[in-house]
């Protein structure tokens, strides 16, 4: 046993082997409403200060902070109205001294004004549109300088680096980018990734199973996870086995433009024979056996210069090893760092056994008294999707490690933002 485990190759190596083999793919340029998603190409420095103007941050009145001292609700200052600001109009009278203006939240603050007092702290305590501004106000409390008002330039600076290249566009950072006022963002080429499967027992969804075939569940979750992780699918569909379908399949997606050709194998062993007879003739292929479980078996090469990889063909192994290896290429090709993995240290609620591989465990992570605990769905089969289904983690035990007991703390990595309240 330990020459066999000697002979694998840890999950790092081979995950440094391939990925040598990517590089980040060309930069595009893309209306602002597309780059949700992306990956940015190159930094992006602010060409204006936001806010652009001070601006109020309260709907009140803006006064000179010498006219309202001593204000108290038994002895308020009185002023008079000069003006009405809504947001989006600039006042063009100056405040003077003894003078007030009434201005809305986000309205550019007047030149003169050194601080907004709120509509609570007036007598004028009215909020809705449409209401004409009064002749004087009642101030029943000082102010200090700059008290309610949002100087320009406060959260960003004209030239400051506001995002730094490899960044994921999320929705947050396209709001900011409109801010700006960026219309066309510079982004890395969306990974192009061709999806086949295949065996002929392997069956499209939708057609009724004859005896000893299966329908071809992996293709959905393969690409189900390339669109999670950024890239665009090519799905070739189910390839028969036979030595000029499979290339012609294969030569497809080559023209195409693809980046990555993906595939899992069939359960028959004759399946995956013609897939690489065909690559072999065209290209390379290389068979690693990793010290991971499940997904040992990975199958990494190219074809037409193209990169090939091949998942093993039960259903957790190809979603596991999706999530090592085809992941991280798609994160280097987009030009991004590996999204990174909310790992959590867990308490175990029952002792778990492995063989002694790098292990990833499908468990139901929880939050109980105050820590994460954590316990296995079921059964470790590769072929059992529905304990996957089930999970919402991955336990993680390291290689050389057989057994842990309940009540020893491990990592999880969490493939969900929701914990589940109890678990069952």
């Amino acid at each position: 046993m330990s020459h066999e485990h000697s002979a694998l190759l840890s999950v790092d190596e081979a995950q440094r082997r391939l990925l040598n083999h990517f590089d980040t793919l060309p930069a595009e340029q893309v209306p602002l409403e597309s780059a949700a998603g992306r990956v940015l190409a190159q930094r992006v420095y602010s060409n204006l200060d936001l806010p652009p103007f001070p601006n109020s941050s309260m709907d009140g009145f803006a006064v000179r902070v010498a006219d309202i001292e001593g204000a108290q609700p038994d002895h308020p200052v009185i002023l008079p109205v000069v003006a009405d600001i809504p947001a989006g109009q600039v006042s063009r009278q100056a405040l003077g001294a003894g003078q007030a203006a009434r201005i809305m939240t986000g309205a550019p603050v007047p030149q003169g004004a050194e601080a907004v007092v709120p509509v609570e702290d007036t007598d004028f305590n009215v909020r809705e549109p449409g209401v004409d501004a009064p002749g004087e106000v009642q101030i029943y409390r000082a102010a200090n300088q700059g008290e309610n008002v949002r100087p320009q330039g406060q959260d960003v600076q004209r030239g400051e680096l506001v995002l730094a290249a490899g960044a994921w566009l999320r929705p947050q950072e396209i709001g900011f980018l409109a801010m700006l006022g960026v219309a066309q963002v510079p982004v890395i080429r969306r990974p192009r990734v061709a999806i086949f499967s295949s065996g002929d027992e392997l069956v499209p969804v939708g057609q009724p199973l004859e005896p000893g075939q299966i329908h071809d569940s992996n293709t959905y979750t393969l690409t189900g996870l390339v669109q999670q992780n950024g890239g665009q699918v090519i799905d070739l569909g189910i390839v028969p086995d036979q030595a000029q379908a499979v290339e012609e399949t294969l030569d497809q997606a080559v023209d195409q433009g693809v980046d990555l050709l993906l595939t899992s194998a069939g359960v028959s062993v004759g399946a995956f024979d013609f897939v690489r007879s065909v690559v072999e003739r065209r290209g390379e292929l290389g068979f690693w056996r990793v010290n991971m479980r499940p997904g040992k078996p990975l199958v990494f090469g190219h074809y037409r210069q193209v990169p090939f990889i091949g998942l093993p063909g039960n259903p957790v192994s190809a979603f596991v090893g999706f999530q090592i290896f085809v992941r991280t290429a798609i994160s280097k090709l987009a030009g991004a760092q590996d999204r990174p993995r909310n790992i959590q240290q867990v308490r175990l609620l029952e002792e778990v056994h492995s063989d002694g591989r790098e292990s990833y465990l499908r468990a139901i992570v929880s939050r109980q008294d105050g820590e994460l605990v954590a316990r296995l769905t079921g059964h470790q089969g590769s072929g059992n999707l529905r304990s996957l289904v089930q999970a919402n983690a991955l336990l993680m035990l390291p290689s050389g490690v057989k057994s842990l007991p309940a009540g020893d703390m491990a990592r999880a990595w969490l493939l969900s933002d929701v914990l589940v309240e109890k678990v069952p």
